[in-house]
């Protein structure tokens, strides 16, 4: 009897945090190159049940529970959103772009809603430098007029005297598996022993995306996807609820019983 509250409880605890993932992921539908996340679930241990009386030699396993074993990244495209600014880059198919933490270590993201700051470096919402196919920060002269991006990721800046000047070219990397990678927050993701080391590379080549200047990537939040798990994480949170309060009404029971 015991073991049906533990058992309970446990779903109880793991839909509640269904529901906060994918509460996350609706607020976060408008959010420019955000990655839905997705719950893994996993059995806790089985206990076999021999009963002598009855031919079943190999027993019954009676389940304890459940547990959230991870939540994983979905790492699908999302829909290109055209915005006209020079410095707005989406990758259309697989990478991510590179940026420099304030700590020295490399981040990646989808998001390419970048802009210069006052020193000409390209850097994304955050002020993260955005780091070229070398490792280092892309910078632009302050006398350019236009910025132009091709689908390779090379940057030109058009100056004032109509000279056409290479500054860099945006670098990509990919993972052999992005689901693994630790998010560190606005759009921002770290390798992990799971994701790999991050793999090189230029845009257009191997396999690699290739860059759409003057737009975005939107986030690939579905929200009538997200409305259907809800409803779902809902009534198997109040199934685990009604299973907590019958055990109790039979334990009531039970107790009465005695006396």
């Amino acid at each position: 009897m015991i073991r049906s509250l533990y058992s309970a409880s446990s779903g109880m605890k793991a839909q509640q945090f269904q529901l906060d993932t994918i509460a996350n992921n609706l607020a976060n539908v408008n959010t420019t190159g955000f990655k839905k996340n997705r719950v893994d679930f996993q059995d806790l241990l089985y206990q076999q049940l021999r009963v002598p009386t009855e031919q079943k030699p190999t027993g019954m396993d009676v389940g304890t529970g459940v547990r959230v074993s991870a939540t994983l990244g979905d790492f699908q495209q999302g829909i290109l959103q055209e915005t006209g600014n020079d410095l707005d880059v989406a990758i259309e198919g697989r990478g991510f772009f590179q940026v420099e933490l304030p700590n020295g270590n490399t981040g990646y993201t989808r998001n390419g809603a970048f802009r210069q700051d006052q020193e000409g470096y390209i850097v994304n919402s955050d002020g993260y430098r955005v780091l070229d196919d070398g490792g280092s920060p892309i910078q632009i002269s302050p006398e350019a007029r236009e910025i132009q991006i091709d689908e390779m990721g090379e940057v030109f800046a058009l100056l004032e005297d109509g000279n056409l000047e290479g500054v860099g070219t945006i670098g990509l990397v990919s993972f052999v598996n992005p689901a693994g990678l630790e998010k560190l927050g606005g759009s921002i993701y770290l390798p992990t022993t799971a994701s790999g080391d991050p793999q090189e590379g230029t845009a257009g080549t191997d396999g690699f995306g290739l860059i759409r200047q003057r737009f975005v990537e939107g986030s690939n939040v579905q929200i009538v996807e997200e409305m259907v798990k809800m409803i779902t994480a809902q009534r198997a949170y109040e199934i685990n609820s009604k299973m907590i309060q019958t055990t109790d009404e039979i334990m009531g029971l039970t107790n009465n019983l005695k006396r």
